[in-house]
């Protein structure tokens, strides 16, 4: 009988536990009791982040990433853009309208085959690609840089078809 009554009340603290709050003042969410695996209570309070809960902070590279893809791809020995990356490319120009404070480096990679003198001045013309058709429709060519690093910063490693293809890019990073 004492072990039912016990599982009752642990059934109850769990129901009350997952009952919802009003999503309005998500910042006020604290947590005043709570147990440990032996039942007994812990000591103080969690308070949580309202930034974790709403998402990346507008304006930065975390919101880039996640909202609109840091990111285009290009075929191998290729430094013209893709439909695809001009669709990301579109949408990225939008976001830099939207944030006219923020300035951006653009970074050409190259996979790993090639010289590398070969490499930096293929990365060179894919940032470049980048920046101009940023500028083409309607960012400040003066917000934008461009910077090559050839094969030296693979974003992944491997000597296959599939890692070649993720590092041959241009990548957006906010300044």
């Amino acid at each position: 009988m004492f072990f039912r009554t016990i599982m009752m009340m642990a059934l109850l603290v769990t129901v009350t536990a997952c009952s919802t709050t009003d999503s309005a003042d998500v910042s006020d969410i604290r947590v005043e009791e709570r147990q440990d695996i032996a039942g007994g209570p812990l000591d103080g309070t969690e308070v949580y982040d309202r930034s974790v809960l709403d998402g990346p902070a507008p304006g930065t590279q975390q919101d880039l990433v996640v909202n609109v893809g840091d990111r285009v791809f290009y075929g191998y020995d290729r430094y013209d853009l893709t439909p695809e990356a001009q669709r990301t490319l579109e949408m990225q120009a939008e976001w830099l309208k939207r944030y006219p404070s923020v300035n951006v480096t653009i970074e050409g990679h190259c996979d790993e085959r090639g010289t590398r003198e070969y490499n930096l001045a293929l990365g060179e013309r894919r940032a470049n690609a980048v920046k101009s058709y940023l500028v083409a429709l309607g960012v400040d060519p003066m917000r934008v840089n461009t910077i090559s690093f050839g094969k030296e910063r693979p974003a992944v490693l491997g000597a296959n078809d599939a890692a070649w293809a993720q590092n041959r890019r241009g990548v957006t990073v906010v300044d």
